[in-house]
């Protein structure tokens, strides 16, 4: 049986734990950044359709393999098979991650395991595959920790968090993976009513209104599992045909968006209009700090400015207590949760927050604040 690895953003681990064992995983191991699993090519490729909360999913083609010279990874490399698995057509691309490795250059063992493969296939068809920066076909992941290595196939070829919706998109948008990792953290369920009052180019609502419908985040994408030579062509579009039969009509959702700027506001229309589900959120345009709670409860949750977001402290530092104040003046039996890197909103909101959960914005470390609003006065400065 296959071995795999999915990535995800740190912090969302044990989710994803869950969402692939849902899925039939079997030796589900979590480790930071991922999540090790067992299973055949069609949980493969069901988790490349259907997972929200992994990056890419990784096949094991090389067990950890212990090596002392650039030459051992060059040997073990070699030795793998890749014409079998790939035709020499498809462009290839090696990435390389290391922790604690004893090796001094990472770009000289990238080349290393480039030219292992590529002998290989000039070896065994006389040819060789090309290289390709910039959407190759294949990617071959090496990954060291201390004197061991493991190798993997990416069966996913794009990041799964580019769902193929959201073209249209704001500075530092809210990658879709972690946007749904935040989700399923605030309890939100299809049919709770869900407001961002900072909803940028839309990504919780778009998550929140596929999730809605039942369309699942890979239904309008291809995957590198494609270009294998393995590939089950027609178990593949068995599943592809079984996603969309089970896709529930387009419809008005409790979703509810609104934003300062209009061009966030236009990104946000234009990209759940491309998408097909226009109809499903309600958007207009206001300052958080104005807005007003769309039902009498439900879950507010916002992608607060911070760092390249919006630069100046002292803006920042003005707009904390003031949506603190709006919350609890206006908010009354809703649940909010505020993401953020910056971490004085708990001493500038003046509200306490009954969880905090550590999360990571590609490297940016973050906070998930919620806060359960009772509705009266904030506490005084």
């Amino acid at each position: 049986m296959p071995d795999f690895f999915a990535t995800c953003p740190r912090g969302l681990e044990r989710l994803l734990a869950d969402e692939l064992t849902s899925f039939g995983a079997n030796d589900v191991r979590t480790t930071d950044g991922g999540v090790g699993f067992a299973g055949d090519w069609a949980l493969n490729y069901r988790a490349n359709l259907q997972s929200r909360l992994a990056s890419r999913i990784l096949w094991r083609v090389k067990e950890p393999t212990r090596f002392r010279t650039e030459d051992d990874v060059y040997q073990a490399a070699y030795a793998l098979p890749w014409t079998k698995w790939f035709d020499v057509s498809c462009t290839i691309l090696v990435k390389v991650t290391a922790i604690k490795c004893p090796l001094k250059s990472l770009e000289f063992i990238t080349l290393k395991i480039k030219d292992a493969v590529c002998d290989k296939f000039r070896m065994e068809k006389d040819v060789r595959p090309s290289v390709a920066k910039l959407d190759p076909d294949m990617r071959i992941h090496a990954f060291f920790e201390g004197e061991q290595f493991t190798l993997y196939l990416d069966t996913s070829g794009d990041a799964l968090y580019k769902r193929g919706v959201r073209i249209h998109t704001n500075i530092a948008p809210l990658r879709e993976n972690l946007a749904a990792g935040i989700l399923k953290m605030t309890g939100w369920k299809p049919g709770i009513p869900l407001f961002d009052p900072m909803c940028g180019s839309g990504t919780f609502l778009i998550e929140a209104a596929q999730i809605s419908l039942n369309i699942q985040p890979g239904i309008d994408r291809h995957f590198a599992f494609e270009k294998l030579k393995n590939f089950d062509i027609k178990l593949w579009n068995s599943m592809r045909e079984t996603a969309i039969a089970a896709q529930l009509p387009v419809s008005e959702l409790p979703l509810y968006g609104s934003d300062l700027y209009g061009d966030a506001l236009k990104a946000a229309h234009q990209n759940l209009e491309d998408a097909g589900i226009r109809q499903t959120v309600d958007l207009k345009q206001c300052n958080a700090l104005e807005a007003s709670p769309p039902e009498k409860e439900g879950i507010l949750v916002a992608n607060l400015p911070y760092g390249e977001r919006m630069g100046d402290e002292d803006e920042l530092a003005e707009l904390y207590p003031q949506l603190g104040d709006v919350l609890k003046k206006k908010f009354g039996g809703w649940n909010a949760y505020l993401f953020t890197a910056d971490l004085r909103i708990t001493k500038l909101m003046r509200l306490a927050p009954s969880k905090r959960t550590p999360l990571y914005n590609g490297a940016i470390e973050c906070r998930l604040f919620e806060y359960k609003i009772i509705g009266g006065s904030n506490r005084p400065k």
